[in-house]
């Protein structure tokens, strides 16, 4: 449109919820739109215009029945959307021609209609708005500007402005009709004597998302900044915007929120151009996504920040294409060259720039991670490279999502400050005495054990064993075992091994359906090599085993900080673990004195070290009542019961030697390993696949051989042989 200045067309409407200021907030649709032309020079008013629209849904509320006087049956008669805003485009174009009028600018009584009801309304239903619609005027902000007396903007209605220029009010129109004669008699006195007013402020609403980088250093205004959480894991930074149409967001001002292993969690950070937009998006709380509810909270320049900065002048030049869709590539191999990523994508989808175009993410050490971002110039070269997704490149299937500005920022930032083991300081010995009776677990069909399931999330060691009760007292030795689900959480599931089979059906008999909190427990007798399958990954269900994937569940780590033992039990001289032992742990020194009351030392700094480095797949050691200090025994009880199991069981096993595996593929399980050292004898439990700081897999195992000779012999067979196309290079641990 040449001008804003020739014509207003006052605008009103109202949908089958709720009207007045909290329009728009509950997402119901367009009933009612009334318009009527203001000749702005010659002060002049054309004819009032009043149609009904036809919603998916004629469900009206109560409120809207009351001040609309509407039925469902009028409604049914009228046309959809789309046909009336054709209708009221076609209206006002012919009406302006009749003045001699070239363009127009809507006029409404505060932004809800547009903003929070329009748009949101034709985005969901697909409508492409007319460019009317993206620029307005907002009659109360200009009756403020001009009457700035008259109160605070925020408490501004139509009586309040009528009474501060002592006009009376319409009151006997049909709703809709009365509102819009009352707008327009507020404007004609603004622009009448003594006021003079010119409407010159206008409002618009963005057409599109621009995406941009954020640097840690620029200032955010805490009252522009919303969470959105329940999103659709693969939601973009466009579908965000979409979901807040109407809303202006800040350039780059979408922050998708990550988890530990790098993938999206559901949750983003949204930065808007002021409060105001930001109160708007607060009002879209529980609105949809698809079928999905969204919840929307205010949060913190500093949460926004946190994501969405970057300080490193690779990310930055990367970024500083503007108007450019971003792809994330996860899974490439790690020897994959810029010319391989370029030749997977082909010619159909050319990448900005070529090789600037790519942004390859590694670790501060300049190992590679297997991620990637791609510029692409428009969407549909972005669209033709999604269509690889999962095609696969070398030996590897390759994963492709959209992407953000503050996604790479934020990959970059967690892969960036991921700290490396060799690189730790020695952690401070502290001694925290712990049976020396290693957890290793026998299996057998002996059905000696139980599973709880439906465990209440919060529920910790001792809320177990406080549902076990009397039955406690027949828990073998660390038998107790929490089942954690990969990001490190309790997954609802237990394992306790009893001391007999006729226990273990007595505790599922008695306290099946026991209420634990506010949940009620299922508790299953079950056997020894049952537990292992699900310890170790597996499922058990009603039809029977399912068998464990590469990866493995963790168990809950061991609590130990409870147990105290007294002055007889703790040796003069005893095992201290210390952190590089995770690189090459060792047999630990047997102590000199009685091995009754052979006691190990853990540092509470390694146990944690061990946690991260191995995150959510290696397990940890699990836990017995005595260890907890469950039982209120005399202090020379744990010795006696230390003291009564055999000898041969205080000692821990000879681990035998090992050998640590380099180069492995990232995607190599247990099995895989075991297949390259076939003929060797080896059991799965032999292997430890290790993991590093961000959750994922290392490139690393360590494979205990029964002897040093073994060891020797697999390293000088097999070092360098090809593991999946890998040469693999095996080295003896000291």
């Amino acid at each position: 449109m040449a001008s804003h200045s020739d014509t207003l067309v006052v605008f009103f409407g109202a949908t089958a919820g709720a009207n007045g200021g909290k329009l728009g907030s509950d997402e119901r649709e367009l009933i009612l739109l009334v318009w009527q032309i203001v000749d702005l020079h010659e002060n002049k008013v054309g004819k009032l215009q009043r149609t009904l629209v036809q919603p998916d849904s004629v469900d009206l509320s109560e409120q809207c029945k009351e001040e609309t006087g509407l039925t469902a049956e009028e409604l049914c008669k009228a046309e959809p959307l789309e046909s009336v805003l054709q209708q009221f485009h076609q209206s006002v174009s012919a009406e302006l021609k009749s003045l001699g009028r070239s363009s127009y600018t809507l006029c409404v009584d505060g932004p809800l209609l547009i903003r929070q009801v329009l748009h949101p309304e034709a985005s969901k239903k697909n409508l492409v708005l007319p460019e009317c619609f993206y620029t307005f005027v907002d009659l109360k902000k200009e009756f403020h500007k001009c009457c700035p007396n008259a109160g605070p903007m925020k408490d501004l209605t139509m009586s309040s402005m009528l009474d501060y220029v002592c006009i009376p009010a319409v009151v006997e129109q049909e709703a809709g009709l009365r509102e819009v004669e009352n707008m327009v008699l507020v404007m004609l006195h603004l622009l009448a004597e003594p006021y003079n007013h010119k409407f010159s402020t206008f409002e618009t609403v963005n057409y599109k998302f621009e995406s941009g980088a954020c640097s840690k250093t620029e200032a955010v205004d805490s009252e522009t900044v919303i969470r959105a959480r329940g999103l659709p894991w693969q939601s973009s930074d466009q579908d965000i915007a979409r979901f807040f149409k109407g809303l202006n967001i800040a350039k780059g001002g979408v922050a998708l929120c990550l988890n530990a292993q790098g993938r999206r969690n559901g949750e983003a950070l949204v930065r808007f151009i002021n409060s105001e937009h930001r109160d708007m998006a607060l009002d879209r709380h529980k609105h949809h996504m698809g079928n999905r509810y969204i919840e929307v909270y205010k949060a913190t320049g500093e949460e926004f920040l946190k994501i969405a900065g970057g300080t490193s002048n690779e990310v930055a030049q990367f970024l500083s294409k503007e108007n450019q869709v971003i792809i994330r590539m996860r899974g490439l191999p790690f020897t994959a060259t810029p010319q391989d990523v370029l030749g997977f994508l082909g010619p159909e989808s050319p990448v900005t720039d070529g090789m600037e175009g790519l942004l390859f993410v590694k670790y501060p050490d300049g190992r590679p991670t297997g991620d990637a971002f791609v510029l692409f110039a428009c969407e549909e070269y972005a669209q033709n490279s999604l269509k690889k997704h999962k095609q696969v490149l070398g030996k590897r299937y390759i994963e492709l999502f959209r992407s953000t500005a503050a996604e790479v920022q934020q990959v970059l930032n967690r892969y960036m400050s991921t700290p490396l083991i060799s690189t730790l300081p020695p952690p401070p010995m502290v001694s925290m005495p712990v049976l020396a009776t290693p957890p290793f677990i026998t299996t057998g069909n002996t059905r000696d054990c139980i599973r709880l399931r439906g465990l209440p999330y919060t529920a910790a060691i001792e809320d177990i064993l406080e549902f076990m009760g009397e039955h406690t007292i027949d828990i073998k030795p660390h038998g107790v075992h929490m089942v954690l689900n990969q990001q490190g959480r309790p997954s609802g599931d237990a394992f306790i091994q009893m001391k007999s089979s006729d226990r273990a059906f007595m505790v599922s008999q008695k306290c099946h359906k026991k209420m634990m909190k506010d949940r009620y427990v299922e508790v299953f007798q079950c056997s020894t090599e049952e537990m292992s399958f699900v310890l170790m990954g597996g499922t058990l269900n009603r039809s029977g085993l399912s068998p464990p994937p590469c990866k493995l569940p963790c168990l809950s780590p061991p609590s130990y900080t409870a147990f105290h033992a007294t002055p007889t039990m703790i040796p003069t001289e005893a095992a201290l673990y210390q952190s590089p032992l995770l690189a090459t742990p060792r047999t630990p020194q047997a102590p000199t004195h009685s091995p009754a009351h052979a006691l190990a030392y853990y540092s509470p700094q390694l146990y944690m070290n061990m946690n991260m480095s191995y995150t959510t797949y290696y397990p940890s050691p699990p836990v017995s009542p005595s260890t907890m200090s469950y039982f209120a025994a005399p202090p020379g009880s744990v010795a006696a019961a230390v003291a009564a199991q055999s000898a041969p069981a205080l000692l821990p096993p000879q681990p035998g030697a090992l050998v640590r595996m380099q180069g492995l593929p990232y995607n190599a399980g247990v099995k895989d390993i075991l297949s390259f050292f076939q003929g060797y004898q080896l059991q799965a439990d032999s292997v430890l696949v290790l993991y590093n700081w961000s959750g994922q897999r290392s490139g690393e195992a360590l494979v205990t051989f029964p002897s040093e000779k073994a060891a020797r012999h697999a390293v000088a067979e097999c070092s360098n042989l090809p593991f999946s196309g890998h040469p693999i290079r095996l080295v003896c641990c000291e």
